[in-house]
């Protein structure tokens, strides 16, 4: 079953998830230099939430974001030679 990616104790509202959130929304833009950035989800874990956005027209792009504010393994699923 691919639908159990949430961590048990971790909702939808949890401000850890959503801190994760804005770090790859902030870092995601960076990166690209596209500020036309959205995310479709994440799976929040306390060892590194990931993140999957939406940039613009290129596509979707993956983000690991931890408790400190960085963020990690930023790259395109679209083009995974990309970043």
């Amino acid at each position: 079953d691919t639908t159990a990616t949430a961590v048990s104790g971790a909702a939808p509202g949890n401000s850890a998830e959503g801190a994760a959130q804005e770090a790859c929304l902030r870092d995601v833009r960076s990166t690209t230099g596209n500020p036309d950035v959205s995310v479709l989800s994440s799976s929040f874990s306390e060892a590194g939430t990931e993140v999957i956005l939406q940039v613009g027209p290129t596509g979707q792009w993956s983000c690991i974001a931890y408790g400190d504010g960085t963020t990690a393994d930023i790259m395109s699923l679209t083009d995974e030679g990309f970043l």
